[in-house]
């Protein structure tokens, strides 16, 4: 199984099962509009006994405005 390690936008930090470690781009919901990640690099961890191979995938857009306070809320 490989992963996909996403940096910048709103998922900032979360790791991703990649069904297909060759993408090179990956389209997610996120609210009522979608966000782009892009890969940049190559794989890491290929070999049989170093963890799960892994790609660096980096923000590009959203479809939507990314509101970080939805409800309005100050808390």
């Amino acid at each position: 199984m490989a992963i996909a390690r996403l940096h910048g936008g709103p998922l900032d930090g979360q790791l991703l099962p990649l069904e297909t470690p060759d993408l090179d781009s990956l389209i997610v919901p996120y609210g009522e509009g979608q966000i782009v990640y892009e890969r940049k690099g190559g794989l890491e961890h290929t070999g049989e006994s170093d963890g799960p191979t892994e790609a660096e995938f980096w923000f590009i857009e959203a479809t939507e405005d990314i509101d970080p306070n939805p409800d309005g809320r100050d808390d």
